[in-house]
């Protein structure tokens, strides 16, 4: 089927969507590159992202973002998946190719390259604790298993989902030394992390308690956390109140839509205008 419009559509799909930032910064991309596409949100109700992505496809979108809480379930009715992505179980970016959608997940390596960047921290050969076994920490995982990391601890209060999170982790990266934390053996594990990421959404409320005890930040220990709004949860004020490294997750965001852009049109995404683009519209 011809496409409806003279133009390139990309898009969002999730539930809720009317809260992203991704449609500022890529249609900020698009102008800045000249390139003709517009980037929308697509509101889907729960029950009918089959028949949802069936008509995207349909209007020969060209690519389309995937939030919360349909990261996973959209993989059914997807033509081809990356095969980091088939691992991770989650895909969050998808191209329209040959009429053909392909997944991929940018989570994974937009969380690497901010917190190389941001952090200036390499996971190799390290050890690293975890807070969460959710859809990002599956990402957060897998890239650090990817990477080389000595030891990745998980804490969750769902034990169940650290198990699958675990095996799941183990089939792609055998030889990585991933365990299951106890809420009792977090102190000790902690003490000889040297990085510490939360995977939870705790932080977003101004009311929400610290994920994790003031007392178990130590010094040698730099702290990635996912949430982004606010810019600076009580976890990251508590790390740099006693002079730890700390950094919230918009670059994270950042990055992963850099990835999307760049899978999308095969060009170098304006990653300075994108990241002013995500600032100015923080609420």
């Amino acid at each position: 089927m011809s496409k409806r419009f003279s133009h390139k559509l990309y898009g969002l799909i999730g539930n809720p969507v009317e809260h992203s930032l991704s449609p500022y910064m890529h249609n900020a991309a698009f102008s800045r590159l000249n390139i003709d596409a517009a980037y929308l949100p697509f509101l889907v109700e729960k029950g009918k992202l089959g028949p949802a992505i069936s008509a995207l496809k349909r209007t020969g979108i060209s690519g389309f973002n995937v939030t919360v809480p349909f990261k996973s379930e959209c993989i059914k009715y997807l033509d081809r998946i990356d095969p980091l992505a088939k691992a991770i179980g989650a895909v969050n970016t998808v191209v329209n190719k040959d009429r053909k959608l392909i997944g991929y997940n940018t989570d994974c390596t937009g969380f690497l390259r901010s917190v190389k960047e941001d952090l200036r921290f390499s996971p190799k050969g390290r050890d690293i604790f975890l807070l969460g076994a959710g859809g990002a920490a599956r990402a957060v995982a897998f890239g650090l298993a990817k990477s080389n990391a000595k030891t990745i601890m998980i804490y969750d209060i769902m034990p169940l989902k650290v198990n699958a999170l675990i095996t799941d982790v183990k089939k792609s990266f055998p030889a990585v030394d991933i365990i299951a934390s106890g809420f009792k053996d977090m102190p000790r594990l902690i003490q000889g992390c040297r990085l510490l990421v939360n995977c939870t959404p705790v932080g977003m409320r101004s009311k929400d308690p610290l994920p994790i005890e003031a007392k178990l930040l130590h010094k040698g220990l730099k702290v990635y956390d996912i949430v982004y709004t606010p810019l600076k949860t009580r976890l990251v004020k508590t790390a740099e109140g006693k002079s730890i490294k700390a950094v919230n997750g918009i670059n994270m965001l950042l990055y992963q839509g850099v990835l999307a852009f760049e899978l999308w049109t095969g060009r170098k995404a304006p990653v300075s205008l994108m990241r002013k683009e995500l600032m100015d519209n923080l609420k």
